[in-house]
């Protein structure tokens, strides 16, 4: 397509690629843990990452992607250790994260076009180096993950189970929070702060209503993601609005079909059983 002759959007074309193809792949393990909401509190931490490399002349991403990891390692262990504080410790961190975001915006005195790409995303401005940065960190995301697979999958369904196969359920989980960081620093750059969390559960959620085996599931929840990020970016291309919502809003659209495909196939189902 003639859209994507186009240098920038070449680059924003295998940023969201990426993006879709690591978000689902997290996003499952989150979703049977219950966790829908770590994307949006660690992504306030990544915002204040931001602002902070910004503040240190470093590089923004590398910056709220050690900060982010730090901050879901610190939440990971509040969890465990202080199980009954855990809700509220995580809402500190997560307001701590804003509002040092906030001061450090302000100290810098970054500009609003600045603070609202990172906000809402701005996959078109990707550059090379932000574009190599999502891939090593695309990379070892989903290195980690094949890896780690089967005892995610069974610490995600019972993890007193996997406790007495063996698993190291401690370490998994610290890593498992490492790799939900990178997931939330590298949609920061495709739909932004405020939508990471997006990408990562509707893709998932569509795939649930589908009804498959785990694995079947996962590969419809990345067939979705996709399908999503394409047709935002071109949908955005043309009629000249937000990339980072217009995906979102697909993903959501692909979610509404699934849900409406899902209520008309129950009674065939039920008449099928019948007969």
């Amino acid at each position: 397509m003639e859209i994507f002759q186009y240098d920038f959007m070449q680059r924003a074309l295998a940023a969201g690629l990426i993006t879709a193809v690591i978000c689902p792949l997290i996003g499952i393990f989150i979703v049977m843990r219950r966790q829908a909401l770590i994307g949006d509190g660690l992504g306030h931490i990544a915002f204040a990452g931001v602002t902070g490399g910004y503040l240190l002349g470093s590089y923004p991403l590398v910056v709220a992607a050690i900060v982010t990891a730090g901050a879901a390692c610190g939440i990971e262990w509040l969890r465990r250790r202080h199980a009954q504080y855990s809700e509220i410790g995580m809402a500190i961190f997560f307001y701590a994260g804003m509002a040092l975001a906030i001061i450090f915006s302000t100290m810098f005195r970054m500009p609003p076009s600045g603070i609202m790409s990172f906000l809402f995303g701005s996959i078109i401005t990707v550059t090379t180096t932000d574009l190599a940065i999502i891939g090593v960190c695309a990379l070892v995301l989903i290195v980690a993950v094949i890896y780690l697979f089967e005892k995610l999958t069974l610490m995600c369904l019972d993890e007193d189970i996997a406790i007495i196969a063996g698993i190291n359920t401690t370490a998994i989980n610290m890593v498992f929070a490492i790799l939900t960081a990178l997931v939330v620093v590298v949609g920061m750059s495709v739909v932004g702060i405020l939508l990471v969390s997006a990408l990562m559960i509707v893709p998932v959620a569509a795939a649930n209503l589908l009804h498959r085996g785990f694995r079947a599931t996962l590969l419809w929840a990345v067939a979705f993601s996709l399908l999503a990020v394409i047709a935002g970016l071109i949908l955005s291309f043309y009629l000249d609005i937000a990339p980072g919502g217009t995906i979102v809003m697909n993903a959501i659209g692909i979610y509404l079909m699934a849900l409406i495909w899902e209520r008309v196939s129950k009674p065939r189902v039920r008449n099928q059983a019948d007969n």
